[in-house]
């Protein structure tokens, strides 16, 4: 029954039992455990099973795959505040500038990341900076993101912006500091969804987006999709890595698997797969404890032979058929695999730049669909950010093993 008095889009991004809720409540057959009496028996293993969807949920205490699988539920909340008409004060400006602040890891990501897709085609400087620049004036917009409403840095960068008669945007929480110095004169998008802070990424690429969609006439920035789209889009992929998806069919679980005791090093083929491939890394850590190293695709190369070279505390080329640890010391760390993040439209060019590399694995989303048509570089990167965020939960979950 429709709820009277509430916009029909603002429901539907609010509505957190959509695809999360769906996803993540469901049982498995496999998840019932058998009982002797008042004992119940289980049997000790040291792999974690990822296709068991009740153990995954029931060592989910803290809720992270619900919270991984809520980016699309984020774009679309800022795309019901846009149709609300929150950003109205853009739509007829010319701007000088737009500049996005990132004040923390997520925000400046999601910075790098759209002036990365957008700056060579966009009819005005897109600036990414941490802080607001001391040029900016009545002529630019500044959109200012952070999480913490409490951060001194955030409520400066937003306080600069305000008394240099720039147009603000204030993507952060409306309480504390941030309220107080925005006090009604920055247009202000606060986080409708809550997850943890390290999911915000889509959150923060939406508001930019949004904001250079009601900036169109001046920015002239082409295929761009809608942000419901491409909200709808993060949606099917968080579907498609539902815990009870078994891993031939999941894609943040299969990329879990692949991860498993490896050392793992994430490259960009390009700028914006680069930035990708460090949100990627960071994610990994902050989930799973597990370090991974974050690089450009053409510094890995250089590496390579780093990578591929393993030898045993004595100095010994490592071979694990004639290896004894009595003799040969102690076996060394897992080799290194290669896991190349790429928008490129051409699946084989991609295959063909990573071919150098021993062991590598392409996170693309090119030629996983039926439809003959290419995703937009905003729709993949959407895609790609929910697949290694819930794959870093997955592997979280199984211990960072």
């Amino acid at each position: 029954m429709p709820v009277q008095g509430v916009p029909v889009s603002v429901r539907r991004s609010t509505d957190l039992g959509s695809v999360a809720d769906r996803a993540l409540s469901a049982g498995s057959p496999r998840s019932r455990r058998r009982k002797e009496g008042d004992a119940v028996v289980t049997a000790p293993s040291p792999l974690f099973d990822f296709d068991d969807a009740g153990g995954v949920l029931a060592a989910d205490v803290d809720g992270i795959l619900r919270s991984a699988a809520l980016g699309g539920a984020q774009i679309r909340a800022v795309a019901a505040a846009v149709d609300e008409g929150l950003l109205g004060r853009l739509t007829d400006m010319h701007p000088r500038s737009v500049v996005f602040v990132g004040t923390d890891a997520r925000a400046r990501s999601a910075a790098e990341l759209v002036v990365a897709m957008f700056g060579g085609q966009a009819g005005v400087p897109l600036v990414s900076a941490p802080a607001t620049p001391p040029w900016v004036g009545a002529l630019d917009v500044v959109v200012v993101s952070g999480n913490d409403a409490g951060d001194p840095e955030l409520a400066r960068s937003i306080d600069a912006g305000l008394r240099r008669s720039a147009e603000v945007v204030v993507d952060a929480p409306d309480e504390g500091p941030v309220r107080a110095v925005s006090a009604g004169r920055a247009m202000s998008l606060p986080p409708r969804v809550r997850v943890q802070t390290r999911y915000v990424l889509a959150r923060h690429v939406a508001v930019f987006c949004a904001v250079l969609g009601v900036l169109q006439r001046a920015v002239r920035i082409t295929g761009v999709p809608p942000l419901a789209e491409v909200a709808d889009t993060a949606d099917e992929e968080a579907a498609r890595s539902h815990p009870s998806n078994e891993v031939f069919h999941n894609p943040a679980k299969s990329l879990a698997v692949r991860m498993q005791s490896r050392r793992v090093v994430f490259a960009g083929d390009s700028a914006v797969t680069t930035v990708l491939a460090r949100h990627a890394s960071e994610s990994l850590l902050q989930e799973a404890g597990v370090v991974a190293g974050a690089a450009a695709l053409s510094d890995v190369l250089v590496a390579r032979d780093r990578l591929t070279n393993v030898v045993t505390a004595s100095g010994e080329n490592y071979d694990p058929f004639f290896h004894d640890e009595e003799l040969d010391g102690p076996a060394p760390i897992a080799p290194a695999r290669v896991f190349v993040v790429s928008t490129d439209p051409d699946r084989s060019a991609a295959q063909r730049r990573t071919a150098a590399l021993p062991d590598v694995e392409l996170m693309s989303v090119i030629g996983e669909f039926e439809s003959s048509t290419v995703p937009t570089v905003l729709e993949q990167v959407a895609v790609l950010t929910v697949r290694t965020e819930m794959a870093a939960a997955y592997l979280g979950l199984a211990g960072g093993r």
